[in-house]
């Protein structure tokens, strides 16, 4: 969450304006058309710092066509000129006229947004398991390019189109192949516009793993990159797939030999759709920095995701099943998964129907399921090969019960320290077990009734909870000396462990007793009211806890959908933070082919209507809560402490209207 721009709901004057106020009519209002929202927003749709993600999103195409069983060939070339293209030998996109729009599909794949083959998964599709999902990818890759060619070898032609700018500049021309042509498969040839970029330059390391993970991922597949300006090929094909790929990359060796294993749902499985799953290969390492690396449906999870949650759930269970198998626990010792999930480096790959993504470039996965899924096949075959091994998992058993007693006598320390100050833990705090700063969160949970679902429904181990009651004090302008005079700020101050500090001073956070203080409040306007209070007093008295990192927002949903059973798929409930992503999620229920009223929408009024099972599944549950780390953005402090005037200040209402006339049409208020 970026500190620098609140915007919050206040009574305007109704003084008359000193300048004309804009017309505001029918007229004003613009729908806009084609590829235009790409252009007008690129960052919405792409990474905008280089062309590298656009191209991705034409080499996932060719590596669709792989994962289905028709691509065995994928070449990438850096041009001379700038331009890159990707060719892949797989069926070659179809080219004559769509059967209801009576345009060649050509053009729509590439000029239309929200065209596509990927839509109809698992209900005869062309595609079931696929990385592309809303028919947006290679459009926007058009849309932002000065330049696209496109050719399209099928039925026994070769069909070419180019766009300029996104628009149709040749239109849809049919030839026979020649001599030694391919008579399947496509390529595409692409000029990024460099106005859209803060940087023209494809960065080739980042395309090289790109390319590599393919590679990996498709065994048998051969990849191929070829730099013109440097006269340089390189080309990777992985026979042994995963195995080999991390082999390459440990950064020590192994003191157990890897476990691979995969798993898939079969046709009668209750819970998944057949063919989900995933494929895995683990190393345990005492040395060096861990290699981790999540791919869904062959698309780079940078950032990770549920089905990463999965895997480390599925190995924590096991491993913790196997030392209380064997009685290898020391007395006194309580494992935690962090104390397995430091030595282990991984590639997972996953299967998933119709995976949900965090934004358009896909670097984590939000699939709740996908927990569920992958944690359901790696315990049991992790508890089976340890079992058959017991030697080696003793010796990782070793590893986690060392690493355990390490922090827990981390935590006593500190525990002793602080045992001779005289602050009181305020009574309404309710407190973790564990005291590994590491892990321990505490949530400032707006109300009392939420305060007591969030008890009931928190990891005792490593979560507290401080119910706030009533909006907290704007502390903009209060003297650090008088911050005490308010209660909820001292319980606040007192339960951390950090003393009020400015941004010059040397603050001592060695006292502090949890490395994630969250913000919990309702997903309303008077939530993100208190949201602005709590963010200010964190910037004005506790700086430097926003600096290390420290202070989180958590965003509980606005909507609970229920869905019933369909298909393979139990009845569930689903959430939704925004009207946005209800409108999603209908829409996702429509293409399952769910009627229209048979689901239900209900709305939260606050968190205190939740149950302690729904708070902890939608905004607790570090696998598939969302939490955002609080930073400062695109502002300095002394930039963003000047934004905050405006908005904090009492004596600020001029300059607060003037910001709201200014941004006002770029926010979404929920009243």
């Amino acid at each position: 969450m970026v500190l620098g721009l609140f915007l919050y709901p206040v009574i305007q004057s109704a003084a008359m304006p000193t300048k004309p106020v804009p017309e505001y009519s029918e007229s004003t209002i613009r729908i806009l058309k084609g590829l235009e929202p790409v252009k007008q927003r690129p960052g919405m749709y792409t990474r905008t710092d280089n062309p590298l993600h656009v191209i991705q999103e034409v080499i996932d195409n060719a590596a669709d066509e792989a994962l289905a069983g028709f691509g065995r060939k994928i070449r990438v070339t850096l041009h001379a000129d700038g331009s890159v293209s990707v060719e892949d030998d797989g069926r070659g996109i179809p080219h004559g006229l769509h059967p209801e729009e009576n345009v060649p599909v050509l053009e729509l794949v590439f000029a239309r947004l929200h065209a596509g083959g990927k839509f109809d998964k698992g209900a005869g599709g062309a595609y079931s398991f696929s990385g592309g999902l809303h028919g947006v990818g290679v459009s926007v890759t058009n849309a932002l390019a000065t330049r696209m060619q496109v050719q399209s070898f099928r039925d026994g032609a070769v069909a070419s189109m180019e766009f300029a700018g996104g628009d149709v500049a040749q239109a849809l021309a049919l030839r026979e192949p020649q001599e030694g042509e391919r008579r399947h498969g496509t390529t595409v040839r692409v000029w990024p516009d460099a106005k859209y970029f803060e940087s023209p330059q494809i960065p080739v390391a980042e395309l090289v793993h790109v390319l590599r993970s393919k590679a990996v991922l498709l065994p048998g597949v051969t990849v191929q990159l070829i730099d013109e300006k440097k006269k340089d090929t390189q080309s990777w094909q992985y026979k042994g797939g995963l195995r080999d790929y991390l082999e390459q990359s440990l950064p020590a060796d192994a003191i157990v030999p890897l476990f691979e294993g995969e798993g898939y749902a079969a046709a009668d499985d209750d819970n998944f759709a057949e063919g989900e799953g995933a494929q895995w290969v683990l190393a345990f390492t005492e040395d060096g920095h861990p290699v981790r690396e999540s791919y869904v449906n062959l698309i780079s999870t940078t950032a990770g995701g549920t089905h990463d949650s999965g895997l480390r759930d599925g190995l924590f269970q096991a491993v913790k099943g196997f030392i209380e198998l064997h009685a290898l626990t020391p007395k006194g010792v309580k494992l935690m998964p962090e104390d397995v999930y430091a030595w282990v480096s991984y590639v997972l790959s996953a299967k998933v129907l119709d995976p949900q993504f965090q934004g358009q470039i896909k670097e984590r996965l939000n699939s709740r399921d996908a927990v569920r899924l992958v944690s359901s096949f790696v315990r049991p075959a992790l508890e089976l090969w340890l079992n058959a091994n017991v030697e080696w998992g003793k010796r990782i058993a070793e590893l986690a019960i060392k690493a355990a007693q390490t922090r827990q006598r981390a935590g006593q320390k500190v525990e002793k320290r602080k045992g001779s100050g005289v602050a009181v833990l305020p009574g309404k705090l309710t407190d973790c077990e564990s005291r590994d700063i590491a892990l321990n969160e505490v949530f400032l949970v707006e109300g009392d009734s939420a305060g007591g679902s969030a008890k009931m429904g928190r990891d005792k181990e490593t979560q507290a909870i401080l119910p706030l009651r009533g909006k907290v004090l704007n502390t903009w302008e209060v003297e650090r000396d008088r911050l005490f005079a308010n209660t909820e700020i001292h319980d606040i101050s007192v339960a951390i462990g950090v003393d009020p500090h400015g941004p010059e001073d040397e603050a001592d956070l060695s006292n502090l007793r949890y490395g994630k203080v969250c913000i919990l409040s309702d997903a309303d306007v008077d939530g993100a009211h208190i949201q602005v209070l709590l963010l200010t007093l964190f910037f004005r008295h506790f700086p430097r806890l926003i600096e290390a990192g420290h202070v989180y927002v958590a965003r509980p949903p606005l909507f609970r959908v229920d869905a019933p059973a369909r298909g393979k798929k139990p009845a569930t409930k689903l959430y939704a933070l925004d009207e946005a992503e209800l409108a999603a999620i209908l829409e996702k229920l429509r293409k399952e082919g769910v009627p229209e009223g048979k689901w239900s929408v209900s709305r939260f009024k606050g968190l205190g209507e939740m149950s302690a099972a729904q708070l902890w599944e939608t905004t607790l549950n570090p696998d598939t809560r969302r939490l955002m780390q609080v930073e400062l953005g695109g502002f300095d402090f002394a930039a963003t402490a000047l934004e905050i005037t405006k908005l904090m200040g009492k004596g600020e209402a001029a300059a607060r209207r003037e910001l709201m006339e200014l941004h006002g049409d770029e926010v979404e208020v929920d009243v």
